[in-house]
């Protein structure tokens, strides 16, 4: 079965949808035992913190998509590996921790 590299970015973003839920669904729950629940205040951030960062997801999946329509994965790629490069020379030269 070919997938378009349309259908491929879009199916790993489905992917990570469960994955990033049952991350802060876990944290979500840690702090509540920890803490014996939540403030109003809390819970006004969580709410706006939420809607905002679900409206930058969009934006950035949208252009990643757009992004890889016009360009492929190789560019992408490139730009990956020089990142991770710089990143673990900044770790190892003790810039950044590890």
């Amino acid at each position: 079965q070919k997938l378009t590299r349309y259908a491929a970015a879009e199916f790993s973003f489905f992917l990570a949808v469960p994955t990033m839920l049952a991350a802060s669904g876990y944290k979500l729950f840690k702090y509540y035992r920890q803490n014996g629940g939540f403030s109003s205040n809390e819970l006004q951030l969580l709410a706006i913190g939420n809607i905002v960062a679900f409206i930058v997801a969009l934006l950035a999946i949208k252009f990643f998509i757009g992004f890889l329509q016009k360009h492929g994965f190789k560019v992408w790629g490139i730009y990956r590996i020089i990142l991770g490069i710089l990143l673990l020379t900044l770790i190892y030269k003790g810039y950044l921790p590890a």
